[in-house]
């Protein structure tokens, strides 16, 4: 499963940005693809997936982020409105079975990742 997320940069607070994420044609064994991020000196955690049954968006990003699935072109894209310096952390895209993996813990099981793509929220 190969998947390449793109789309990080620098922005303002309160400034917009749009991830990306193409998963190759494997990667349709998986259901579920979203994204997590790891901020400087904080664990992983789930941000946001989209699977054939269900989405989920952690607490902190609610209202805020949108997750979308384009099917035929298998791409993922996250639109981040209202950014926050403590958005500020390495966007990584996975891929598995079910949202339920983006959860708490539970993205510690996810074996399909791609490379991260910075996202560095500052004025």
């Amino acid at each position: 499963v190969q998947l390449q997320a793109s789309g990080g940069g620098l922005v303002q607070p309160g400034g917009s940005l749009r991830l990306s994420c193409t998963a190759s044609e494997s990667a349709a064994h998986y259901d579920a693809i979203g994204w997590i991020r790891q901020s400087p000196g904080k664990e992983r955690e789930g941000v946001s997936c989209i699977s054939s049954r269900s989405t989920f968006y952690a607490d902190s990003v609610k209202g805020r982020f949108t997750i979308s699935k384009d099917n035929s072109m298998n791409i993922v894209h996250l639109q981040m409105n209202d950014l926050q310096p403590e958005d500020t952390a390495v966007y990584y895209c996975a891929a598995d079975v079910r949202c339920t993996y983006f959860s708490g813990d539970y993205w510690k099981l996810i074996n399909n990742w791609g490379k991260g793509t910075l996202v560095t929220v500052s004025s």
